[in-house]
């Protein structure tokens, strides 16, 4: 007898498959779809970095959970090079990607602090945050955003800061581009109390200043989140890394142990190399930046209403009437799936989101599509 539970958590449809009805409309041009929606790298990682891939001869054994000592290392001389701070790689453990910790991170919180239930975050962001939240039985609480784009941690009820287990900040923030408050944010978390982990994984692409991390302002109470998916195209090997507070990453350090949350030792070995090349990640900036400049001029065109570049992230973010019309007028017109902006939130209704991440030849045949149709 099969016996069927009713009123448990039923996951609502995964963003961006509701984009499949579109895919016949894209997939009728001539060259087929050019999938500008998920910000999947398509470019390759460096030869160096697929060689110790192939041979580490890690494939044989557990790899630690916090992470090898190489790859830990090199996220410590990486973090010394790109923001000029030391952090020592006993406050750094290993993530398989970022995804999964950020998924997973509201779960592991709360076991350390029963008493509070609640995730705060950005309201226009990643879906993962409050999707977080929701699979560890917590509150998601967004947190407004200010018209350039930084969080208004001003507007954080009282009442919600008392409960709060984490305060999630992204910057450059996914989907916007924008640069928030990095200090402020460490500030408000200190004088509440409360955690905050700031998800750095654009960082390589700011645009408008240098780029910073939220560990420049000392590690207490702070936790910043890096990934080699964006840096290196690196996305499909799953490595990444968090480091900062030492009692926040030693707690998780040790409760990731008790669950297996290893990244695999040939992954942590590609890492350490990549993270120790920086050559790769300036071909790579300027691969993006001149895809952004190339789409934001066309699309321009296309639409009559100027495109800004976002002030980091590979992004274009753009205002419109109505996100799904502009979806599927992109579509017919040039080709492309991009996401409707309320994949990101309901601040996001009214915007789109475009990633540059295809390879040159096919950003080129979106444009090619898009300025013969305007």
């Amino acid at each position: 007898m099969t016996v069927v539970e009713t009123g448990g958590f039923v996951p609502p449809p995964y963003p961006y498959d509701r984009l499949n009805r579109l895919r016949p409309i894209t997939d009728a041009h001539e060259g087929g779809t050019v999938d500008l929606s998920i910000g999947t790298p398509f470019d390759p990682p460096p030869q160096s970095v697929l060689d110790a891939l192939a041979t580490s001869n890690s494939e044989r054994c557990y790899p630690p959970s916090i992470g090898t000592a190489a790859f830990r290392e090199a996220a410590t001389r990486w973090m010394r090079r790109r923001f000029n701070i030391d952090v020592p790689a006993e406050q750094i453990g290993a993530s398989i990607g970022t995804k999964e910790f950020v998924g997973t991170l509201p779960h592991l919180l709360q076991l350390r602090v029963p008493s509070r239930d609640t995730v705060l975050y950005p309201a226009i962001s990643y879906p993962t945050y409050a999707m977080g939240a929701t699979l560890a039985g917590c509150r998601a609480v967004p947190v407004g955003v200010l018209p350039d784009g930084k969080m208004d941690l001003d507007s954080i009820d009282t009442e919600d800061a008392a409960r709060a287990l984490v305060l999630w900040v992204n910057s450059p923030n996914n989907p916007t581009g924008a640069l928030d408050d990095l200090d402020a944010a460490a500030a408000w978390g200190r004088a509440n109390g409360v955690p905050v982990f700031s998800d750095e994984c654009y960082v390589e692409f700011t645009w408008s200043g240098k780029g910073r991390t939220i560990l420049e302002g000392g590690t207490e109470g702070v936790v910043a989140v890096h990934s080699l998916s964006k840096r290196s195209n690196l996305a499909g090997v799953r490595a990444g890394f968090y480091a900062g507070d030492a009692e926040l990453v030693g707690y998780l350090q040790e409760v990731r142990k008790h669950v297996g949350m290893m990244v695999p030792g040939p992954a942590q070995a590609a890492a350490a190399v990549a993270l120790d090349d920086d050559a790769h990640v300036d071909v790579q900036r300027e691969r993006y930046r001149s895809r952004l400049e190339l789409l934001a001029g066309v699309l321009s065109e296309w639409s009559g209403q100027r495109v800004e570049l976002p002030a980091g992230a590979f992004y274009l973010w753009i205002p419109t009437a109505d996100g799904w019309e502009y979806t599927e007028r992109i579509a017919r017109d040039g080709g492309a799936l991009v996401s409707p902006g309320e994949f990101y939130g309901e601040g996001g209704t009214r915007f789109v989101r475009v990633a540059v991440v295809q390879p040159d030849d096919r950003v080129e045949l979106v444009a090619d599509r898009l300025a013969s149709s305007a």
